[in-house]
């Protein structure tokens, strides 16, 4: 793979981010990310396309995947239109949930990627996660 490629799918059921997390997998692996890095990349977006699911109503994914000479780069995009997260400073600190769950969803994500970042309002939330190997992109 040389050029660019996009996969776009809808999150609106929780075999969505099973798929999502798949799509993360095959474009890394074709842009020749090994296997951790495929594994950290899919985690991450399990984490943040289940958030979208359950606190925003459902939303879409967009992983993009480019490689130029020695330098790949994978952009993932997952947005939803539901409330906002409310206090993004407070769901960024490991351990903080409102869902009764362990608080590492946003946290653990930016922890997996070279770059996170979050837009967030009532009505839209978009999360970017970006990994690059190799020279800059």
């Amino acid at each position: 793979m040389t050029g660019p490629e996009t996969v776009r799918m809808a999150l609106l059921r929780p075999e969505d981010i099973v798929r999502a997390r798949q799509a993360g997998r095959d474009v890394a692996s074709r842009l020749g990310f090994g296997m951790a890095d495929q594994t950290r990349l899919a985690t991450a977006i399990s984490e943040i396309a289940r958030n979208a699911l359950h606190y925003g109503g459902g939303g879409s994914c967009e992983i993009a995947g480019t490689m130029e000479g020695t330098s790949r780069e994978i952009r993932v995009s997952i947005v939803d239109h539901g409330p906002g997260i409310p206090n993004l400073e407070q769901a960024m600190q490991p351990g903080f949930s409102t869902g009764h769950s362990l608080g590492m969803g946003l946290p653990g994500a930016r922890k997996l990627v070279d770059l996170m970042t979050v837009e967030t309002g009532p009505g839209l939330t978009r999360i970017d996660l970006v990994m690059r190997r190799g020279g800059r992109v």
